[in-house]
Parts: C-alpha cells; structure tokens; sequence
C-alpha cells in the first residue's frame, strides 16, 4: 500500500464486498489500490474528450453519464466508471455527473489497469460494461 493513503475502514470494506461478489482477497486489493473520495451532488468527476486521469467504482449514490450534453445512462452503487479510457489509453467518450452525494473509489490509470490484470473478474467486468456501452451507442 502506498505511504499516502490511509488503510481502507472496515465499512468500506464490507461495502465493497456486498457490491461485488469479489473474494476477501480480491475485496483487499481493490480496497488498498483505491481511494475513498465523497462528492456532493452535481459534481462534474469525469470531462467529455478530456484524458483518462481515474476510474471509479461507486458505492453509494448515482451519477449521471452523459454524451454530447444529454444523459444517455445513471449508474449506481457496484459500478465502475470511466474505465474504459484509463484501461484503452483514450480520451473519455463521455462527462460524468454526480446526480446525488456518492462515495466511491478512485483508481489511478495504473492501479485500474493492475487491478483488471491480476482479478479476472475486474477485467471481465471492465469488457461487459465496454461491449454493453458500445452496443448502446449503435456500435459507435
């Protein structure tokens, strides 16, 4: 674990567990590669055509996913978001908007695409969201 954080709260923890099916260990590694962060409503986290500085895995709240200005998608609580730039190397394809407080963790590009590396499940999960998102957006 890195010098700068602290280690993750047993609530979060337990969150995350309840969230995503993931093993103790696996629970362990996306606890410690992440950092909690809590934003208020109506926070822009994630700019349009901007560069992939972070993806997000949210444990409370909803947030708004929008193209071209109009929402296209609300995500919620056991989501990842913004991963598909960080683990593509691409500009983001969308903003994203909180639409209520949320309380998620926040991976470096790095630690998104470490943790998609050595956890099957995050990778599999990173792949479903993409292949579902292009098939949403008519294969754009």
């Amino acid at each position: 674990m890195r010098k700068d954080r602290f280690a993750p709260d047993p609530e979060t923890i337990a969150r995350l567990k309840e969230l995503s099916g993931f093993s103790d260990q696996e629970v362990k590694q996306v606890a410690e590669a992440g950092r909690l962060v809590h934003l208020p409503d109506s926070w822009s986290l994630i700019l349009e055509k901007t560069p992939a500085d972070a993806a997000y895995y949210i444990l409370e709240g909803e947030v708004s996913v929008r193209h071209n200005k109009e929402e296209v998608a609300t995500m919620g609580a056991g989501t990842f978001i913004g991963e598909a730039a960080v683990m593509n190397h691409q500009l983001r394809s969308a903003a994203v908007v909180t639409k209520t407080a949320v309380t998620a963790l926040n991976f470096t590009p790095e630690a998104g695409r470490a943790l998609a590396n050595s956890i099957p499940a995050i990778r599999e999960a990173f792949e479903a969201t993409e292949k579902m998102r292009l098939e949403a957006a008519g294969g754009e």
